[in-house]
């Protein structure tokens, strides 16, 4: 009869490991979720903020990356953007042609365009850094400053797994 009590409490704690293991699963399942959800709904609700300017996603996003490092190659800014070079040169051409960036040849590669912002580029960044901390200050609201600097550092060490990912499958 002591066997049978043992057997059942290694049953017990048997299940008690996969109940608590299909937990661990479910909940990081919905992490990853989440994470994509709140990314998703920012980017739109973001959009519909810029919408006004007269800016759409593409290209704000295109004069938030110059705003960090003016004059990079087009090629360079597709590559960070990670889209196509043609749809990201009709995406600076239209941006050019509102007068909001300019491009230039390369000094050491004139085959080469680099673009750069310009000062209606400069003034319209202003206004999105404006209207930007508005919105954040509204999304995040709920967020004390210990949260926001949690929140940052355990994001920031995802995203640093996710590039050492994108460099294990460049090298290989």
């Amino acid at each position: 009869m002591h066997g049978d009590q043992s057997g059942m409490s290694a049953d017990t704690a048997a299940k008690r490991t996969t109940d608590l293991d299909a937990a661990l699963r479910q909940r990081d399942l919905r992490l990853g979720f989440l994470v994509h959800d709140v990314s998703r709904m920012r980017r739109s609700a973001f959009d519909r903020l810029m919408r006004p300017l007269g800016v759409t996603r593409a290209q704000w996003w295109v004069i938030a990356h110059l705003s960090r490092q003016d004059g990079m190659m087009q090629i360079q800014l597709a590559d960070i953007l990670d889209v196509g070079k043609a749809s990201l040169g009709a995406v600076i051409d239209r941006l050019d042609a509102a007068g909001l960036v300019e491009r230039r040849p390369d000094p050491v590669d004139g085959r080469a365009k680099r673009v750069f912002m310009t000062r209606k580029s400069h003034r319209l960044l202003a206004k999105m850094q404006d209207l930007e901390r508005a919105f954040n200050a509204r999304i995040l609201k709920h967020l004390g400053e210990a949260d926001r600097d949690t929140l940052i550092r355990l994001l920031s060490l995802i995203r640093t797994e996710l590039v050492d990912m994108q460099d294990d499958d460049t090298s290989a």
